[in-house]
């Protein structure tokens, strides 16, 4: 069987028949959870599994776990800060702030890899320029030096357990008052001036950063293409003047800022012609169906996508001590928190 370039979701705690057979299909390369599939660990460690055991390679699980009010597992999970306030912690410290993303990411990465979860779509690289009521506290900072120097510190928690960053939103989300979930955000900005906001995409990426998520918002003054659909952006800028090899991933097809396009097929041949490996697909099986009835990916392409992004699984050491680490990561985010 066969990983294809569709992300898409399910509906409750597990799995049922139809969903089942949604997921059997070639196109389908993974699964984005949701506050609604989750009761308790034990049963999302369920859930999870028994979508992995539907074919090898296995299925992506991901969610969005980004800590503060975007955090999907609750009940039971540690309550990561939001970004913001480790860039106040940074204000005052910044060592200390670097301490808590690190730590902070330690913990989101051990207790989703724990339950099976093979990434998050984390951290926030927006820049906050205090306009963004849909990015706000989620972004670590307002200065772009910053946000870098905190979003460092939380891919090497990442990396450490063994776990991948997908940084999002590219090229950026935090200059515009629009809500791309609502409409069609426009950044009337130069190339010039939002390069300075890349700052915390170079510093990721010259670490190894895997993982990107675009953001559907449009610059005119750069390419009249919505960046999900732009080449431009995620081709001669992200992958050629930046130098990203990892997995392009787009935000969610279904948010309205992409309606301009009027069908999903439309939606998702534009993502993957810009350079898109994965396209995700969420809160519409009606969608999803039409996609796997009409989406053409050629057996060169599945093999491709299949070795690109295999970089993406988690690397578990099975010396590593998962819950003494984790442990020790809450003991260390709690003091660094209450120093300051």
């Amino acid at each position: 069987m066969r990983l294809g370039p569709l992300f898409i979701s399910i509906s409750g705690t597990e799995l049922s028949r139809d969903e089942e057979q949604i997921l059997l299909n070639d196109l389908v390369g993974g699964v984005v959870l949701f506050s609604r599939n989750y009761q308790n660990k034990d049963q999302l460690k369920m859930l999870v599994n028994s979508i992995k055991a539907l074919k090898y390679p296995s299925l992506f699980v991901s969610v969005d776990q980004e800590g503060g009010r975007v955090q999907r597992f609750q009940d039971d999970f540690y309550p990561i800060p939001e970004m913001r306030s480790l860039g106040k912690m940074y204000d005052q410290s910044d060592h200390i702030a670097m301490q808590a993303a690190y730590y902070a990411a330690k913990i989101l990465g051990i207790e989703l890899m724990n339950v099976g979860i093979d990434f998050s779509f984390a951290p926030v690289l927006d820049i906050d320029y205090g306009v963004s009521e849909i990015i706000g506290s989620r972004s670590f900072h307002s200065d772009p030096k910053i946000v870098g120097h905190l979003a460092s510190s939380f891919f090497d928690g990442f990396q450490d357990i063994g776990m991948q960053c997908i940084a999002k939103h590219f090229p950026g989300h935090g200059f515009v008052k629009e809500d791309s979930h609502q409409n069609t955000p426009v950044d009337q900005r130069s190339i010039r001036t939002i390069s300075k906001d890349l700052q915390p995409y170079k510093n990721l990426i010259n670490k190894g950063l895997r993982g990107i998520m675009t953001a559907h918002i449009k610059y005119p003054l750069v390419d009249k293409k919505l960046a999900t659909f732009s080449k431009f952006w995620l081709i001669e800028y992200l992958q050629k003047e930046l130098q990203f090899n990892g997995i392009i991933f787009s935000d969610d097809l279904m948010m309205k800022s992409t309606d301009f396009l009027s069908s999903t097929m439309q939606k998702v041949n534009a993502s993957l012609e810009a350079g898109c490996d994965f396209v995700l697909i969420c809160n519409s099986m009606q969608a999803v169906s039409e996609c796997l009835s009409k989406l053409h990916f050629s057996g060169e392409q599945f093999t491709n996508l299949e070795k690109k992004s295999s970089s993406l699984r988690p690397l578990l050491n099975n010396s590593y001590d998962t819950e003494s680490n984790l442990v020790e990561s809450k003991t260390k985010l709690d003091l660094v928190q209450n120093s300051l």
